[in-house]
């Protein structure tokens, strides 16, 4: 009996496993405290509805997560491609056939349970698995191997295109932590610099042109917002483009340092997706600048712990696979608070782990499920080594 519950308790870095608890935490508090004006619309004052929606998702994100963390890491790297072509093929398939949210033909909706699936979110993972075993595959004694970078980069421009048409922040975010990926890998910075210089100018090219390109993707909408958030000309901006940022900037400054408590916010009855896009705004009105510090700093150690495990890793391809599995999160959760903020442009970015949400959540736990597979089996081998001595 003690073996066997051995055998299902949770393996790898205990610390991660506590911020992915705490994470959590907030998400059930938020998301209740967030989506009352949301079950009034919709569930008829149920106010109770999308906080058991939340803690079931989280619940079977949990599980997904313990799935994950126990298969190899081996197993990862030999289906990295496969999973590659499916993503490829879902992208490409939602582009015909995909629900239109948002004015993007960015989701498959499942037959029969009508599931809004989200085809990107599959392809960040996979992309950065394919990254990470090509990168692992090139290395020789004090370089990459120059045919690496080809093996990358067709795949990766690929993906971001396909991803750039309907969702611009997650294209460039994916597209960077693949680069970062490439220059922690040693490939050649004359092909990195050369790439991005012309990554760059097709974007900037597209995104000043968008008024004569209004039926490619959402170039025309990603040039509005960038365009609102830079002119401070109040004449020439979209008001209506503008009151989810000067709705957060209120809730941002009304929270103060410590916060109106849990479930006293007042700009979520004002706010659009206060449950998504803009929960970060939330907790800065009801936990103060001294919880979203505290989120702050939980994704920051969630990092540090991550490149704690890539230290013990003696193999390149889980170095290669945590490093960007993590930069991937992080880099997203910054994102989402960088917005609540109005530090950059609205991107749309939900904060992983703790934003409402299906498609993000599933990913995001499948991530961290892979980080402490790696995280388990470089504990194991740390294991063994101690008992052989």
């Amino acid at each position: 009996m003690g073996k066997l519950l051995k055998n299902l308790s949770l393996r790898g870095d205990k610390v991660i496993w506590v911020i992915i608890f705490f994470l959590s935490m907030i998400s059930l508090l938020v998301v209740y405290s967030s989506t009352g004006t949301l079950a009034y619309k919709v569930k008829g004052g149920n106010t109770s509805y999308f906080f058991i929606k939340q803690l079931i998702l989280l619940g079977g994100c949990y599980m997904i997560m313990y799935v994950v963390h126990r298969i190899h890491f081996k197993v990862y790297s030999s289906s990295a491609n496969l999973v590659l072509i499916v993503s490829i093929g879902l992208l490409i398939l939602a582009k015909f056939v995909g629900t239109n949210l948002n004015d993007a033909s960015r989701w498959i909706t499942i037959p029969g349970i009508g599931f809004n699936f989200q085809p990107s979110e599959l392809a960040k993972l996979a992309l950065i698995l394919h990254v990470s075993r090509t990168l692992s595959r090139f290395q020789s004694e004090d370089s990459c191997k120059k045919e690496a970078f080809l093996h990358i980069i067709i795949p990766v421009g690929i993906v971001c295109f396909l991803i750039f048409l309907d969702d611009f922040s997650t294209s460039v975010l994916l597209g960077g932590v693949c680069y970062l990926l490439m220059f922690i890998g040693r490939v050649a910075k004359k092909y990195l610099l050369g790439s991005v210089g012309v990554v760059l100018g097709l974007v900037i090219m597209l995104i000043v042109m968008a008024p004569l390109l209004p039926s490619i993707g959402r170039v025309q909408t990603v040039r509005s917002r960038i365009v609102n958030f830079f002119d401070k000309d109040e004449t020439n901006v979209n008001n209506s483009q503008n009151y989810q940022v000067d709705q957060a900037k209120i809730a941002v400054a009304s929270g103060g340092i410590l916060g109106k408590g849990p479930g006293n916010s007042d700009q979520r009855n004002f706010l659009p997706h206060p449950y998504s896009d803009f929960i970060y705004a939330i907790i800065l009105e009801e936990l103060g600048w001294t919880g979203g510090f505290g989120i702050l700093a939980l994704y920051l150690f969630l990092i540090y712990r991550a490149g704690s495990i890539v230290r013990k890793c003696d193999r390149t391809f889980p170095a290669f696979l945590v490093i960007g599995l993590s930069l991937s999160i992080v880099a997203q959760a910054l994102t989402n608070m960088a917005v609540s903020v109005n530090l950059i442009p609205v991107t749309g970015q939900p904060l992983p782990l703790v934003s409402m949400g299906g498609t993000s959540l599933i990913f995001t736990s499948a991530a961290l499920g892979m980080i402490l597979s790696v995280s388990r089996s470089v504990k194991e081998q740390e294991e063994l080594k101690h008992a052989e001595n």
